[in-house]
This record gives structure tokens, sequence and C-alpha cells, in this order.
């Protein structure tokens, strides 16, 4: 019923470059008064590529800092982002995790059009965690997990978009961030800071001196089927106006279904540090079922993270 294929990530993108709290001149909707202004044209989302990003990390195993599997998917993420064109960025660093092992972390930063002043921020964040503490099975939590969904499937879309955006050029600048050491955090503990090590790295550093964006898009687990994306509440904080117009364009667009026009529980996600750190709003998109002891998926921090989620209708 709906064009699937036209993700409304995309649009995301694209419209909001036009519609822009400071009152850009460059419409993408039509001017309902005087018709006046030109609509923009989508690009189509294939949703074949996103999923095949996914399988092709997923491929690499668990990507945990100080593994094979992580260099080697970080190497595979940086030559794809080239191969798109984009001024792509390698933010290296070393960071300590709640148990005192230094982690050898990795950002990775996608610039597309990097001489424009207007810019917008596009991230996920890549890595794997490094147990899955929430398995059913007691003998596999300490084993890493394929994060297929969580981490594979907003690097997934991003690269899409990456891609998709070279065929079809902006003027906007955009900035894809891959954030590393997001998922190594302590979930028996209380101090937030143990995890989106990567982001609070970034929003103190980030990749160019004085860096500001107008606004950014957090994407996290947003692949699995009959996903529920509902108005976390750390977004509606730091950025209302951004939520507001991005769940109005996805419930005018068809997509109601799943972004619905509900509040859930505010998460420590990548984006609280960008907001809290760096100042620029940005909001979280991000799965949150109603009916899950944990708020997120059934999958979540286990070892079901695998492929069999992953739905190319949500994509």
């Amino acid at each position: 019923m709906y064009k699937f294929k036209n993700t409304i990530l995309i649009f995301c993108i694209i419209i909001l470059a036009g519609c822009q709290p400071d009152g850009g001149q460059t419409q993408t909707l039509p001017n309902t008064q005087t018709d006046a202004k030109p609509k923009t044209v989508i690009p189509k989302f294939n949703r074949d590529s996103a999923y095949a990003y996914i399988a092709k990390q997923v491929s690499f195993g668990p990507r945990v800092p100080n593994s094979r599997e992580h260099v080697a998917c970080g190497d595979w993420l940086v030559e794809q982002f080239k191969s798109f064109g984009t001024k792509v960025t390698e933010q290296k660093f070393l960071a300590r995790n709640y148990k005192g092992t230094n982690m050898r972390a990795r950002n990775i930063i996608a610039s597309i059009n990097p001489e424009a002043n207007k810019r917008v921020l596009l991230c996920a964040h890549w890595d794997t965690r490094f147990i899955a503490d929430h398995d059913e099975d007691k003998t596999k939590q300490s084993q890493p997990i394929l994060g297929a969904d969580d981490g594979g499937s907003g690097v997934g879309v991003l690269l899409e978009i990456a891609r998709t955006l070279q065929s079809n050029p902006i003027n906007l600048g955009v900035d894809i961030v891959l954030f590393d050491v997001e998922d190594q955090g302590d979930d028996n503990g209380k101090d937030i800071h143990s995890w989106c090590l990567g982001a609070q790295h970034w929003s103190r550093q980030p990749h160019t001196t004085g860096y500001r964006a107008k606004y950014g898009i957090l994407l996290d687990m947003v692949g699995a089927k009959n996903p529920r994306f509902a108005k976390e509440q750390t977004s509606v904080k730091y950025a209302p106006e951004l939520m507001d117009k991005v769940w109005a364009l996805a419930f005018k667009s068809g997509y109601g279904k799943y972004f619905v026009d509900e509040p859930t529980r505010g998460v420590t996600d990548d984006h609280y540090f960008v907001n809290s750190i760096a100042n620029i709003p940005t909001i979280d998109i991000i799965n949150r079922p109603r009916e899950t002891s944990t708020g997120f998926g059934h999958y979540w921090h286990t070892h079901d993270d695998n492929m069999d989620i992953i739905s190319k209708r949500t994509l």
C-alpha cells in the first residue's frame, strides 16, 4: 500500500533541509496557497541494499573493540564511505570501560559537501555488545552478540543514504557519524557515563574545530519487524520541534503505524551526550515495544539479535 522503498529517513534529510526553524527559503513541500515553490523529488531508498549492508556487518561477527572483527569491519566501513565520494575522518582514541579495560576505539565520520556551512548530523553506533547479558541461556551470557539490529541496522541505513546522496546530490552538508564504544556500559549500575563513550569523546572533540550542525538524528535499533518508534522523552526535552516535525512528516507520508504519537521513557543513548555536551539538538529514532520487560525488543542484548530480526519493510 505504501511505497516502502521511499524511506522516511531520506525525507528527514531532504525535506528538513528546506523546512527548518530558521525559515530556510527552499520549501520541499508544496505551497498550498500559491504553489509557487517546487516540491522536492524524493529519491528511492533501496531496502535490499540497506539489508545487504547489515548482513555484511554481521558477517564479520561481533564488532567489539579490541577484536580483529572490529578492526576488519571498521576498515570496510571506511572504504564503503570513501567509495560513495564522502570525506572520511577516522577519530581513533582509547576509551576505558567500566571494568577498567582500555578499548581501542574508532569513531568514523563521513562528510558530504564538507565545505557547506549549513549542516545536519546523522548518526548511529557501529560496535556491538561484548556480552549477551539478557540471554535466557545463562551459559551464553558471557559471549558477545552479533548486533544485527542493535548497531547494524542504523549503520546499514546510513550507508544506503550516503550511497543514495552520491547519485542524488543536494546542497546541504551532511555528516554521518558512526560512534564507537556505545554498547559497552554497565547495565547493572547507575553510571550513565559508562555508556556511549564514542559519542562523549566526539561531543567534546568533534572532527572539525568549532563544528556546528543545525540538528541531528540518531538511529538505534531501526530494523526489526513491526517496530514502534514512539517519542523518546530525552529527544522531546532537547529537540521538541525537530521531533514533532519528523513525526508529523512520517504520519503524512503514511508511516503513522510505526511512528506513533505517544511518549516513551527517555534512554541513555548517543543523542543524550550530543545534546548535553555538543549542544546540537538531536533526536533518537529507536524501537520501543510496549510489552517487554526491558522496554526494548525481546532480542535486545541476546544472541537472537541476528539477521532473522531484520525486516526490509522496516528499513
